[in-house]
């Protein structure tokens, strides 16, 4: 996805003679738990032209891999269908049938992201349990998305102390463990206390030249 995103950016662009990013967004990775979450998956990308109003069905949008999957048109030697058609039957034909009213009844219903954690796990309540305990210990870790990495965190209405504004010294120190032990980012804490940016950002420069005394 680096390569993706930075090196053939830089390509394009030179090539058609343009500047600036090329994707829209941030690459964003979704742990998915079971087969199931990942047929939604599969269907919200496919529909993605219908919601966004460029095409009327999904066959229409010919960048779309729904086309070759549901038998509308050849495949490509770079797309892999097998098994996404398995989960609608052994025979291909049937699977093309049953893959097809798959995605046509998702046309109108609500998106993925209503049903995700953190905005990158798909999955139930005891799978995510189960995540929250394995990321313990590891939130320094960069490979893993910061989102997955503080799943359970506390909202920043449960944080004690951080609003209390008339005690600065237990304020400041809910800031940090805001921002540290939680995964909150500055201008997050900043709008949840309705401070300025810099407010926050010096009383955690603060702290730190305390640490280097």
């Amino acid at each position: 996805m680096r390569q993706l995103n930075g090196i053939y950016t830089q390509r394009f662009n030179k090539r058609h003679g343009r500047v600036g990013h090329l994707f829209q967004g941030r690459f964003k990775a979704v742990l998915v738990q079971k087969d199931n979450h990942l047929l939604e998956v599969c269907r919200y990308v496919v529909l993605n032209p219908v919601r966004a109003r460029r095409v009327q069905r999904p066959e229409e949008w010919i960048w779309s891999s729904y086309g070759a999957t549901a038998g509308r048109t050849k495949l490509h030697p770079c797309l892999v269908t097998d098994w996404v058609l398995r989960q609608f039957g052994p025979e291909r034909k049937i699977a093309e049938a049953g893959y097809r009213r798959f995605v046509r009844d998702g046309i109108g219903a609500g998106s993925i992201w209503n049903s995700m954690r953190a905005q990158s796990v798909l999955g139930e309540s005891d799978f995510i349990e189960s995540l929250s305990d394995y990321v313990k210990g590891r939130k320094q870790i960069p490979e893993i998305a910061k989102s997955q990495r503080f799943l359970n965190k506390p909202s920043l209405r449960d944080i004690p102390g951080l609003e209390v504004l008339r005690n600065k010294r237990k304020r400041n120190k809910s800031i940090r463990e805001a921002v540290f032990e939680h995964g909150y980012t500055q201008r997050e804490v900043a709008d949840h206390l309705r401070i300025h940016f810099t407010s926050v950002s010096r009383i955690l420069r603060t702290k730190d030249k305390m640490l280097t005394k």
